[in-house]
């Protein structure tokens, strides 16, 4: 079995645009594989008892993230332009990156939602914007748009939101590894694969 990590995201989610546009270079230099896992925030923050993002509670919060991701995406050579509404609501692109997955193209179509999100500003609920990230995929838009729409993708969507909350995630980027160990957001991402890769090393 090779390593893999399983990256869980939410489209909405400002820190998972940092990792979503590298975590495809650092997993193939610890040649560990990456299960791209999208999912919903809300019913997280719900269980915390949270209307809204900790970063639209807490104004003071939400002004260092901002500056943060701001000073980390400049680093990285990455655009970053904060989306309004903030947060955005991701359940549109989100099941179509679990559409987007059964053709294989779940990477490129979610790092294309990010940079429309977080590179651009733009709202990811538009169509229109949805339209150009299947485009830039290489997917077809009407023929996603029907996979999507398709019950089986909703509950995946579901499913996936009720196992993060059993593995007690509490937050986007998240990681988990193989033998059940949870690593939370984008600074802990190098750490994640470390600790997959030498791992599934030590069972072997």
């Amino acid at each position: 079995m090779k390593p893999t990590i399983v990256f869980w995201y939410e489209f909405a989610s400002t820190y998972s645009y940092l990792s979503a546009m590298r975590i495809t270079e650092e997993a193939a230099r610890a040649h560990v594989e990456v299960d791209w896992r999208p999912f919903l925030l809300g019913p997280v923050f719900k269980s915390q008892g949270w209307a809204t993002s900790p970063f639209n509670l807490y104004p003071a919060k939400g002004r260092y993230m901002a500056r943060d991701i701001a000073r980390t995406a400049a680093a990285r050579g990455l655009p970053f332009r904060m989306p309004s509404p903030f947060p955005s609501n991701g359940l549109k692109a989100a099941r179509l990156a679990i559409a987007a997955k059964a053709k294989g193209r779940i990477a490129d179509f979610s790092r294309a939602v990010y940079a429309a999100a977080f590179g651009k500003g733009l709202d990811i609920f538009d169509d229109a914007v949805l339209t150009d990230c299947l485009v830039a995929a290489g997917l077809e838009p009407d023929a996603t748009r029907k996979d999507a729409a398709d019950l089986s993708v909703k509950a995946v969507l579901r499913t996936s939101t009720d196992e993060a909350l059993a593995l007690g995630i509490f937050g986007a980027p998240s990681f988990t590894t193989s033998d059940g160990e949870l690593f939370w957001g984008d600074d802990r991402l190098d750490q994640a694969l470390a600790w997959e890769r030498d791992s599934m090393r030590a069972k072997s």
